[in-house]
């Protein structure tokens, strides 16, 4: 009986043949082992032609250097070879192994990796796809074995991995969808200990973000620049600066140094002015009162105030306001905080609408807690000689602005 070959090549010799040449046949035979084993090969694609055509892996019976035989192939070159069409390469029907193969090609152009006939799977190099595969060669039943992608990673190489579960993996500075583009960027804070955890749910409820770590942990989402928080297309209102706006028709006069409440007609079935006169060379008053929200951060508040001169003078006008807070049994027979002033210029232009500037932070005296009544006092300083305004100051109203440290006054 003569001898056989493997499908890689390796001369299996018969018992008795051979006689003097068993030294020579087994050091191949140890060689192509050696070159099987952890072998180097480059294998050209263009050597059968430009543009798409297939490249053949033959084997090389009982001597080394078959690229068929090595472990590691580049296909294409070192330097990668510029191909101009879709390239396969294939080797024969009964080669069972493993490789580590490279797509060295230049050109937009796939690569495959087969076997020569049969209808078993392959491995393709998309286009874009220059890297290593880890490659299975399963010649299974002979006639339509398998070529598979065994799934190798690589620092270099995108690749989709399906129900696989990674436990603790990871991650860099960012998460990129399917076209490369930025889809979530991650930041590093050193001896972090709070996080997101995600929890999915059952029918009818709906997923969770939390915020996990110590025990009471905020989360914070923040838009940049001009941007808002939305749900959908509904900006979500956040704890911030609020308004709160008083009318003359709620505020009253003390019983000291009152300013005048009148009623002011514009023209008949046009809007009339209900207003607190405060004259010109008197300061007066009028006071006004509000629980102020739960969700106040009880800190400074600033104010505008509303107005519309009597005359058309254009003199200042300087407007004051002060608070102090009430808790639960506490005297309200007490001493207002520092007043805050505003000065405006008179428009030149009786019953014309006017808004002062945003007053500077005014202090509630009594130190304010949540759902505490605040009772506030507005005034005129025409007794100060800066307050030039000739006629009487007709305020329509107060706008207060306070800042929210909650989601709601529960």
């Amino acid at each position: 009986m003569a001898s056989t070959h493997t499908g890689l090549g390796v001369e299996l010799m018969v018992t008795g043949e051979k006689a003097g040449q068993w030294g020579d046949i087994t050091n191949t035979n140890l060689q192509m082992l050696e070159q099987i084993s952890g072998g180097y090969k480059v294998q050209t694609l263009n050597a059968a032609g430009a543009g798409a055509n297939t490249t053949t892996l033959a084997v090389s019976d009982g001597s080394t250097g078959a690229t068929l035989a090595s472990r590691i192939i580049i296909l294409g070159a070192v330097s990668p070879e510029t191909i101009s069409g879709n390239k396969i390469v294939t080797i024969p029907i009964d080669v069972e192994t493993w490789y580590f193969v490279k797509n060295s090609t230049s050109g937009s152009y796939t690569v495959q990796f087969k076997y020569v006939s049969g209808s078993g799977g392959s491995v393709t190099w998309a286009a874009g796809d220059k890297d290593w595969k880890a490659i299975y060669a399963a010649a299974n039943d002979g006639t339509n074995p398998d070529i598979v992608d065994l799934g190798l990673t690589t620092a270099a190489n995108t690749q989709t991995l399906t129900n696989k579960t990674l436990t603790s993996p990871t991650i860099g500075t960012s998460i990129l969808d399917t076209n490369g583009n930025e889809l979530a960027l991650l930041t590093a804070t050193g001896s972090a200990v709070n996080e997101f955890t995600l929890a999915n749910a059952a029918s009818g409820a709906g997923p969770t973000l939390s915020s996990t770590g110590e025990t009471n942990v905020d989360i914070n989402i923040n838009p940049k620049g001009s941007g808002v928080l939305k749900s959908a297309t509904a900006a979500i209102k956040i704890a911030g600066k609020e308004t709160m706006w008083i009318p003359a028709a709620a505020m009253y006069g003390p019983t000291t140094n009152p300013a005048d409440a009148a009623q002011v007609e514009t023209t008949a079935i046009r809007p009339d002015l209900k207003v607190w006169d405060f004259d010109a060379s008197t300061k007066q008053y009028t006071q006004f009162t509000v629980a102020m929200p739960k969700s106040w951060n009880e800190s400074t508040v600033t104010y505008q105030v509303y107005w519309s001169p009597s005359t058309t003078n254009t003199g200042d006008c300087i407007f004051g306001l002060q608070g102090v807070a009430c808790a639960d049994n506490d005297t309200i027979d007490v001493a207002y905080g520092t007043a805050i002033e505003v000065t405006d210029a008179g428009i030149g232009t009786v019953e014309d609408q006017q808004i002062t500037s945003e007053s500077s932070a005014m202090t509630v005296a009594g130190s304010p807690a949540a759902g505490e009544q605040t009772y506030f006092q507005l005034y005129r300083d025409a007794a100060d000689g800066s307050d030039t305004f000739t006629g009487e100051s007709r305020v329509l109203g107060v706008k207060i602005f306070y800042t929210t440290d909650a989601a709601n006054d529960a």
